[in-house]
């Protein structure tokens, strides 16, 4: 089966609050699957960040559907990659009037769904 990376259709969620190190997680299970055998994987798959990841996925079938015209059935997932974000800055109290930092990590999930090309 080989991915003509020409055409290749893009989704991106911005600013998912989520670490990049648990996304990529998920992200490392559907790189390189076909369109239904990674919405299977991330349907059973039991991390919070199955229900972002399948969102974008969903998004960008829907983007190559409409925008150059391809099946959803003879897509696959040719690139899924998870960037870190901005990181939200907390205090958390502590012990003698101390404040520490507690860093609330953001990512941005992006992945590239191409067709396959039919060899005979």
């Amino acid at each position: 089966m080989a991915v003509d990376t020409s055409t290749e259709t893009k989704a991106t969620a911005r600013y998912i609050r989520m670490s990049p190190h648990k996304v990529r997680r998920v992200l490392d299970q559907i790189r390189g699957r076909s369109y239904r055998e990674a919405l299977i994987v991330l349907e059973f798959m039991p991390y919070r960040a199955c229900d972002p990841v399948l969102k974008v996925l969903r998004s960008a079938a829907a983007n190559a559907e409409h925008n150059e015209g391809l099946e959803r059935g003879n897509l696959v997932i040719s690139q899924a990659y998870a960037d870190g974000g901005p990181a939200l800055r907390r205090f958390r109290p502590r012990a003698q009037g101390r404040a520490y930092q507690i860093r609330k990590p953001t990512c941005h999930i992006t992945i590239a769904v191409a067709p396959t090309t039919e060899e005979n």
